[in-house]
């Protein structure tokens, strides 16, 4: 289990349902969540919630962030435009534990079209269970923050 607890939470409206759900997941888990948003199904643009996550993320206000949106892809795109934020879409389990283990990603986005809320909670327990593994992974992780710097 990752030693921060904190997680934030955010999703736009096509996400808003599986948030709320994967919220309440979370809370039963002990997880301290940080619900920034959407909170209803009226139409907003996911790239602000992104950031939200993204940001309080990369500020270390939350170890890790969950971002829900129609397919997972927009927020994971917007999320990655944040300095220190390494989001992937996962849409199975396997993948969010790959993503954790070798890429120490720390920003998880999934698809509420595209996955079942079961399989939502088994990605999600996948990837919050799985540690960064390190070692030869360190170096590529690194080349990753140097592109991200410029460099």
């Amino acid at each position: 289990m990752t030693m921060d607890k904190t997680i934030a939470v955010g999703a736009d409206h096509a996400g808003f349902e599986l948030k709320t759900l994967l919220v309440e997941h979370l809370k039963e888990n002990g997880y301290d969540v940080q619900d920034v948003g959407t909170h209803s199904e009226e139409s907003v643009d996911y790239p602000d919630y992104a950031a939200k996550v993204a940001k309080t993320v990369a500020s270390r206000r939350a170890g890790q962030g969950i971002l829900v949106c129609g397919s997972g892809l927009g927020v994971a795109i917007a999320a990655n435009k944040i300095d220190g934020v390494r989001a992937v879409t996962a849409n199975t389990a396997e993948l969010a534990r790959l993503s954790r283990l070798h890429n120490d990603a720390n920003v998880l986005a999934v698809g509420a079209r595209i996955i079942e809320p079961g399989t939502a909670k088994e990605i999600v327990d996948s990837w919050l269970q799985t540690e960064y593994e390190g070692g030869r992974h360190q170096r590529r992780v690194d080349k990753i923050t140097r592109l991200e710097n410029g460099k």
